[in-house]
């Protein structure tokens, strides 16, 4: 269902904003997505706080959950005790607006003008309408808010009035408590979507309001996590407010005044959040507000966080996209996205959805490393080094999980938010042993890019040897000398619980190497001995007939799936039993070939492009994980069309609602595929070689593509063109704000070593020739005949 691109009247192409002109009942909650703001600690979703058409409203802080123990139907040793849940924290983005007796309400009132946006210039959410009331005064409303940076507890909400006469105002302001309150659980329609929580979650602790100011707070029935609230009211009017009444599920403070004609009267709520861990003190509910309280800032001066913050921001993350106007507009929501994901997320994960709500159940995946960190490494090295900080913090639980699957090392979580393995079906969760691959991957491409030593020698050592630990004991050298690994899952979860699969065998490969080559007093030489021996002798399946790497080692022996399946019918996954699936040549999202994107120098061109060939057009696309990687290889292997057709498709995944989920939150991973696409897709960036290196693939309907990147301390403009490739140091300082180096950087451009200076330097690059496709012999019915992907 197009939404956004199909629809430029209502969504009309602005360059720095999502905006809406045009309100149509319906799209209550998807909007509630592309409109929300965030800066990864703290997010609140795009909700008209006053007019009656929210469908899934809500406030989340990153990491604030419940727990609750699992109940398996039919249990068995080492499975998943606790489930983790994100919840609503209290949400203070609620107004009722009454004027002359009549309650604004964009399903009942007369609405003579509309439109609201979020710029990605500043970080603010402005929703303007104009009502013709029914007592014949046209009153316009206007509200704006923003989350802190500086001050990432804080939001603040401005509420604007201004009638063409003298009118009677009757505004109540609350703060509600959304997570108690009765909601259908749609997680046993889609398993994608958040569950909740059968009995009370939130018990008040305390409870305080006067004169407009609440103080309140709560803990959590299982974690005793606790959650505390200030919220102060500011009013242009000089008069007190009306009422304030405190509830354990909601505060309210109300005016009632008069509105002269002409004049505006202004309401501002500064709300601040402060959350904190069990506490057996009496008073840990009151003195967690008046640590909220401290913390609270003016309106204006989130506000002003937010532009500056977002001012420093666009000068390193910015993508230029020459040309194409809708596109640029979508990129810029995309980096938008990833800002408000990360920002101020401090030593915690990154959520699948980010803050903007509650879909997975706010759990991390291995979506951080390998789709979320290459942003991160490459714009905020800095953000990057506490994401990987927060999966260190996990290793004594991952250590202890490792024992229970009776593997040394470390295993991580496949969906965890406290450190603990939070999924209930271990085929398509902890047999997905390759997350531990991902978080060395992400780590060793950390300390690559920046040169950070001091990482490298604790927390990335750390990683990379318990996991090179884990898969040293999880495999096993075969009677034919190769070293195999069985019994897991990859990416492709269409195929679950196979003997070596490719994907995590070359990740495993990756994973050892970078282990045995650390110079560490805690490796032992014969640890190093089979860490080298068993990434050499790895098994990676190969077809010698069809001479394709096959995903797994029964992959090419499996029944090819029904490609006259009706559209209907996905999701695969909602409408078939997953041994349905098993049993098939289906893949959910890219495997194999995601494999040979990350470790691009450990194949053949033309093994590449066999495998994107083969795998291609059996790839579902179900997974919003698929389409940008998708396009990344056919780049690489030069099928232009093919790799815009997959870019655009990612680009529109949440804006056009194409996956029919938006309304649980923005698929924070898909927007991170949306930077690797424009920088490892069409500018070829390649790293973790010898040196930082670019294969460019600009699509003929571009003029350009401009980005930054910073590495090694420098920061590096990189603008491409039609037939060259400029390189540039820029002078100046980091996203931090600290200095930038300015010594030269050598880098490859199709294997020319360049040395870049702030002076800069221009390479030119002859055009890719389009290779045939591949032909594949018949082994099926099927085989070798063109597959039509639904």
């Amino acid at each position: 269902m197009a939404l956004i691109s199909s629809d430029r009247l209502r969504f009309p192409c602005e360059p720095w904003k999502l905006v809406e002109s045009i309100h149509v009942p319906g799209d209550a909650g998807t909007l509630e997505t592309l409109f929300a703001l965030g800066n990864g600690h703290l997010g609140i979703r795009g909700a008209h706080p006053s007019h009656g058409d929210a469908e899934l409203p809500g406030t989340f802080i990153n990491g604030f959950h419940e727990t609750w123990d699992i109940k398996h139907a039919e249990n068995a040793y080492g499975f998943a005790r606790t489930g983790q849940r994100i919840v609503y924290v209290p949400d203070a983005n609620n107004f009722t607006i009454s004027i002359d007796g009549e309650q604004l309400s964009l399903a009942e009132s007369a609405v003579q003008d509309y439109r609201r946006s979020v710029d990605f210039a500043t970080g603010v959410y402005e929703c303007a309408v104009t009502w013709a009331c029914r007592s014949g005064a046209t009153v316009t409303t206007v509200e704006r808010r923003a989350v802190g940076f500086d001050s990432r507890g804080c939001l603040g909400i401005e509420l604007s009035l201004t009638a063409d006469r003298e009118v009677s105002a009757d505004i109540t302001s609350a703060v509600v408590n959304r997570q108690d309150q009765p909601v259908e659980d749609q997680s046993a329609h889609d398993p994608r979507r958040a569950g909740r929580h059968a009995g009370r979650v939130l018990l008040p602790l305390h409870l305080h309001g006067s004169d407009g100011s609440l103080r309140l707070a709560w803990e959590t029935a299982e974690s005793r996590q606790r959650i505390a609230m200030a919220v102060d009211h500011w009013i242009s009017a000089d008069q007190q407010p009306f009422e304030t009444v405190v509830g354990e599920d909601e505060s309210t403070v109300r005016y009632v005044l008069a509105v002269d004609g002409g004049e505006t009267f202004r309401l501002e709520k500064s709300v601040s959040y402060a959350v904190a861990g069990p506490d057996a003190d009496p008073g840990r509910g009151e003195s967690l507000a008046a640590e909220a309280e401290l913390a609270l800032v003016a309106v204006g001066t989130v506000i002003a966080q937010s532009a500056a913050h977002y001012g420093q921001y666009w000068t390193t993350a910015d993508i230029l996209v020459g040309g194409q106007p809708e596109l640029q507009q979508a990129v810029r929501w995309s980096l938008f996205q990833l800002a408000q994901a990360t920002a101020r997320a401090g030593v915690a994960g990154i959520p699948a959805k980010g803050v903007s709500g509650s879909g997975y159940e706010g759990h991390y995946f291995w979506d951080q490393e390998i789709y979320l960190l290459p942003y991160l490494t490459y714009t905020n090295p800095g953000g990057a080094r506490k994401v990987l900080e927060s999966r260190h913090a996990m290793l004594p639980e991952a250590r202890v999980r490792a024992k229970e699957l009776s593997v040394d090392g470390a295993l991580f979580p496949w969906r965890t938010i406290n450190g603990l393995e939070a999924s209930a079906y271990y085929a398509a969760g902890t047999a997905q042993f390759h997350i531990a691959a991902a978080i060395a991957f992400a780590a060793r491409r950390y300390e690559w890019a920046t040169g950070d030593a001091g990482f490298r020698s604790e927390m990335g050592a750390d990683l990379l040897i318990e996991t090179a630990r884990m898969w040293a004991s999880l495999g096993f050298f075969g009677k034919d000398g190769l070293f195999h690994i069985h019994g897991v899952t990859g990416p492709d979860e269409y195929t679950a619980v196979v003997n070596d699969n490719l994907y995590t065998n070359v990740m495993a490969r990756f994973n050892l190497r970078a282990a045995a080559a650390l110079d560490h007093p805690g490796i032992t030489d014969t640890e190093r001995l089979l860490w080298r021996q068993a990434a050499e002798r790895m098994s990676l399946p190969y077809d010698p007939h069809m001479k394709v790497h096959g995903q797994d080692n029964d992959f090419m022996t499996l029944e090819p799936w029904d490609w006259s399946t009706p559209r209907s019918k996905y999701p695969l996954l909602l409408n078939f039993h997953p041994l349905v699936i098993y049993r098939h040549q289906v893949l959910k999202q890219a495997d194999t070939v995601l494999a040979m994107f990350l470790q691009w120098q450990d194949f053949t061109a033309e093994e590449k492009q066999r495998a994107f060939d083969f795998y291609d057009p059996i790839t579902t696309g179900d997974s919003t994980l698929s389409a940008c990687v998708q396009g990344i290889m056919a780049a690489e292997v030069g099928y232009s069309d093919i790799a815009l057709k997959h870019f655009t498709e990612a680009l529109f995944i949440d804006l056009d609602n194409l996956h029919g989920n938006t309304i649980d939150g923005v698929h924070i991973a898909s927007t991170g595929g949306i930077w690797s696409s424009l920088v490892s897709g069409f500018a070829g960036m390649r790293d973790q070689g010898e040196l930082l290196h670019f294969d460019p693939r600009l699509p003929a309907e571009w003029d350009g593509l401009s980005f930054r990147l910073t590495i090694r301390g420098r920061l590096l403009a990189v603008d491409l063109a039609p037939g060259a490739i400029s390189l540039t140091l820029v002078e100046g300082a980091a996203f931090d704000g600290g200095p930038l180096e300015t010594g030269p950087l050598e880098v490859s451009v199709r294997g020319q070593r360049v040395v870049v200076t702030p002076g800069g330097v221009t390479v030119p690059l002859e055009a890719v020739p389009v290779p045939p496709p591949s032909v594949f012999p018949s082994v099926f019915p099927t085989a070798g005949l063109p597959i039509v992907r639904p």
